[in-house]
């Protein structure tokens, strides 16, 4: 039986080494570490070379250890009741803590076009969250127990990638349906 969002959020609090360190999910970590990179690279080019390589590198060192953590807990999250708040609370509390982080460290590193860079990389954020939820609630993109190689879960992503397009209008839809009962 799935727990409850709540009784998820007390796991994690209580046992961090096992979201940061046990369940650290490297598929999460090497693709939001890649995609950010080059977010990253892009934005601050303007900037100079050296300046987008340089924010790039930085993204994808700190963010490979973030995002791996991040996806964790997303995970824990995936079987969580009822799904609506497993997905509210990934949206909030997620991109609060991984964003903290991206500033400070880019901040301190002198990244250039910091407000740029950030507020693309929330919008990325926001789309990401919820598709990774949507695509570990059907098993693809997990690490450990019942996940698959890497390599089949990029095979799969074409039909993830499909039915995340349609399950916000579909979604809606049966809404509207059963308010018009």
């Amino acid at each position: 039986m799935p727990d409850q969002v709540s009784a998820v959020w007390r796991h994690i609090l209580r046992k961090p080494q096992v979201y940061l360190v046990a369940h650290w999910n490297w598929k999460s970590g090497a693709t939001s570490a890649m995609l950010r990179g080059v977010i990253y690279f892009f934005v601050n080019l303007p900037s100079g070379f050296h300046a987008a390589g340089g924010a790039m590198l930085v993204e994808f060192s700190y963010r490979t250890f973030l995002s791996g953590a991040c996806g964790a807990v997303t995970q824990a999250l995936r079987t969580a009741e009822p799904p609506w708040a497993a997905a509210l609370s990934a949206m909030a509390i997620l991109p609060m803590v991984g964003h903290l982080v991206e500033f400070t460290v880019h901040y301190f590193r002198g990244t250039p076009r910091l407000k740029s860079s950030i507020a693309t990389s929330i919008g990325f954020t926001i789309l990401a969250t919820l598709f990774n939820l949507y695509a570990m609630r059907r098993g693809v993109l997990i690490t450990g127990d019942g996940s698959s190689p890497l390599a089949q879960d990029y095979a799969a992503l074409p039909r993830i990638i499909g039915g995340f397009i349609v399950a916000g209008p579909k979604a809606l839809y049966q809404l509207f349906r059963r308010t018009q009962r």
